[in-house]
């Protein structure tokens, strides 16, 4: 069995030790678990896919408002074919799996380091803190999802070229990536904050 029905698993390798366990790949015909997993932890539990297509329907969140406010709020399906598509186009131009592609980009967008603030006698300090594994992955698809949209927003572009786009600069470290930026600017902030 494979996902959609197009995309085999088997051959995906995690490389980063530290993600390795909460990087769900297990191979559903439809990546949908329709909110069953409620105990702790339930993210590590979810296909990796599914929640890169969760977060795409609800992607302006930045800070506590909503940037980027898109139509498709809540459409499963649409969303679905916009993943579906985004990996039609990497599969394209990189002649590779894309879900080994999208894997990749994860572990290079996710961050290790972050700040945190801490009050100490009524005054407010910036300290450094590790980020768990569960935080850095939905950090990196956070980010990734941000860049798409970004890319896309206003713009000619389709919402899928840009997320396509988006996850190869992210697989390849690429400074055109918003994702890598992101995880760059974050980890340079907890290393003036040590």
């Amino acid at each position: 069995m494979k996902i959609f029905g197009l995309y085999d698993t088997q051959d995906v390798k995690v490389e980063d030790f530290g993600l390795k366990k909460y990087i769900n790949l297990d191979v559903r015909l439809v990546v949908k678990s329709h909110g069953r997993h409620r105990e702790k932890f339930a993210k590590a539990k979810i296909n990796i896919i599914e929640r890169l297509i969760n977060l795409l329907s609800v992607a302006g969140h930045r800070g506590k408002r909503h940037r980027v406010i898109t139509k498709t709020t809540g459409h499963y399906t649409k969303q679905a074919n916009v993943v579906i598509k985004a990996f039609k186009i990497i599969e394209e131009k990189t002649k590779q799996n894309p879900i080994q592609i999208l894997v990749k980009a994860i572990e290079h967008a996710a961050p290790k380091d972050e700040v945190t603030t801490i009050e100490y006698g009524g005054a407010r300090y910036p300290q450094a803190v590790d980020c768990s594994p569960m935080r850095r992955i939905s950090l990196a698809l956070r980010n990734i999802i941000h860049g798409a949209y970004d890319r896309s927003f206003n713009k000619k572009k389709k919402i899928s070229e840009t997320l396509a786009l988006e996850i190869m600069a992210a697989a390849e470290k690429s400074n055109e990536s918003n994702a890598i930026m992101k995880r760059n600017e974050m980890e340079k902030q907890a290393d003036s904050a040590r």
